[in-house]
């Protein structure tokens, strides 16, 4: 079978490796260099090695508590009995994991987790050290790859998916397979304030809305509570807090357990909808104190964090540091079933880029590797295996909307600039920066239903007046436009406030 995989962080790479090693000729084609992306970038670690007093089950309980009841059992039950194996293979792979000097796993705990069952490499490196190995790893063997080519849209015939079109340096390429997987990550541009790097413009999920594939639960985008307030932005990790730091007020009042009874632990929504709303008493950002930790643990444990505060002129083992929320991780996206398969025939999509049902509401930390990594290998296994008639476009019937396009939801087949009636008069022209300012202000940590409607408004004007895209950047442009307006649509739709999608009812909420 003729493969192509767009997209080189651990579900792509997991994904490429799996097809290879299955006999596929295969292609993994990447936005920029070889391994870019959001893992590089993963400090916690991956979760699924349990202890004595842990298990599986556990796990799955954790991760559907996050998830707010949202997360599909199956693919949760998947996840966790999965998550053996493919940890196994990552340290065959060449990662080399924290260890004790007696030889065992060295375990860490990250918020919403019942036991400490997370591993991770080179203290705070740990999506370094998985994307270095997995990179490494595709080096050694025949697969083609096919760098700085950006994703332009799906080839589409008879509802069934047989290729890519990419533009590499100016050049627009038309490239066949027999399937396609798509590992793009998510969209963490959307927003002004954001932990993705560069280059995470929803482009996968884009192309997929304009064929007509089903996605869902976009507006259960994540933010992670503790991002130095410094430019860059530069992420803390959530392990910090497993290790016992702390969040307090202006006054060194540890705030948190106003909101919920496990404080600093609590799930990822609570505590950072509880900084942002402690940073705007204040109206000044919320501090992370570290400093029980000591200046020799802080530097073994997270020696990446150390530096970096350090560098930004923090002493953390001596002082807190001040810390904000920002944009992290999509929990919905393209939706698939436990293999990956989407609601077209040939594409499949994988990582942060599916919405496989793991994730519900709210991901629980260290979830996100994992899910790479084990439905990156399912998918490509799934190559090999007969489609299941119908494909699947709807695993969580529960759920009260659903933007599914090929369903009537939404429909962005013919052309970019295709955004429809609603447009909010008077609404200013279009730039990146003015999109993302309106999607952080209205669809963002707190939302309310007029500020939603109003940004619903503005993006439809917007991307009415788009022109069609020819470069790299305006292509970027249309898709975070498309996916602006799926993801303040769904918003709009779910009425209920839950995990991370939170509706403000009066104005006492926004102080």
């Amino acid at each position: 079978m003729n493969v192509v995989v767009v997209g080189s962080g651990i579900a792509g790479l997991t994904a490429a490796l799996h097809a290879h090693e299955a006999g596929h000729r295969t292609r993994l084609v990447t936005k920029g260099a070889l391994g870019d992306g959001s893992t590089g970038f993963a400090q916690g670690g991956v979760a699924g090695v349990y202890g004595p007093r842990d298990s599986a089950e556990r796990h799955a309980a954790d991760t559907m508590d996050a998830g707010a009841g949202l997360s599909d059992a199956a693919a949760v039950d998947v996840l966790v009995h999965e998550a053996s194996a493919r940890i196994a293979e990552l340290i065959t792979r060449g990662v080399a994991f924290d260890r004790s000097p007696d030889g065992e796993l060295l375990l860490g705990r990250e918020a919403a987790h019942s036991h400490a069952r997370i591993v991770h490499a080179g203290g705070d490196a740990t999506g370094a050290a998985i994307s270095q190995a997995l990179v490494e790893a595709v080096r050694t063997t025949t697969i083609e790859v096919i760098e700085h080519a950006f994703l332009v849209d799906l080839l589409v015939r008879n509802q069934a998916v047989h290729g890519i079109r990419v533009l590499i340096d100016d050049v627009v390429s038309d490239l066949d397979a027999d399937a396609v997987i798509l590992a793009t990550g998510g969209a963490g541009h959307l927003y002004a304030h954001t932990t993705n790097p560069v280059g995470t413009t929803g482009d996968g999920i884009a192309t997929a809305i304009r064929a007509g594939a089903a996605v869902a639960d976009l507006e259960f985008v994540q933010f992670h509570p503790t991002i130095l307030a410094s430019e860059p932005a530069f992420l803390v990790s959530e392990a910090v807090r497993g290790e016992g730091a702390t969040l307090i007020d202006d006054e060194g009042r540890r705030f948190v357990f106003d909101t919920h009874p496990d404080g600093e632990l609590a799930p990822r929504d609570v505590v950072s909808r509880a900084i942002a709303r402690q940073a705007a008493r204040q109206e000044s950002p919320v501090r992370l104190d570290a400093t029980m930790l000591g200046a020799e643990r802080l530097a073994s444990r997270f020696p990446t964090i150390d530096r970096v505060t350090r560098e930004r002129g923090f002493d953390w083992s001596r002082e807190p540091i001040p810390v904000t929320p920002a944009a992290h991780y999509l929990m919905g996206g393209i939706v698939t079933d436990l293999d990956g398969r989407t609601s077209l025939t040939g594409l499949l999509a994988v990582g942060e880029t599916a919405r496989t049902g793991v994730h519900g509401a709210n991901r629980l930390a260290s979830n996100s590797l994992l899910e790479g990594a084990v439905f990156g290998a399912r998918a490509a296994e799934a190559l090999s295996a007969p489609a299941p008639t119908p494909l699947p476009y709807s695993p969580s019937p529960s759920l009260p909307y659903e933007f599914l396009s090929s369903r009537g939801g939404f429909s962005d087949r013919n052309s970019y600039g295709s955004g429809g009636g609603g447009a909010e008069p008077g609404s200013s022209a279009f730039s990146r920066a003015a999109l993302q300012q309106l999607m952080w202000d209205e669809v963002g940590l707190l939302r309310t239903d007029d500020g939603l409607a109003h940004a619903l408004g503005v993006i439809r004007a917007w991307r009415a007046a788009v022109e069609t895209p020819a470069t790299v950047a305006e292509h970027e442009d249309a898709n975070l436009l498309l996916l602006a307006e799926a993801t303040a649509s769904a918003a709009l739709a779910r009425t209920v406030s839950v995990g991370a999608h939170y509706i403000e009812t009066s104005e006492l909420e926004r102080v």
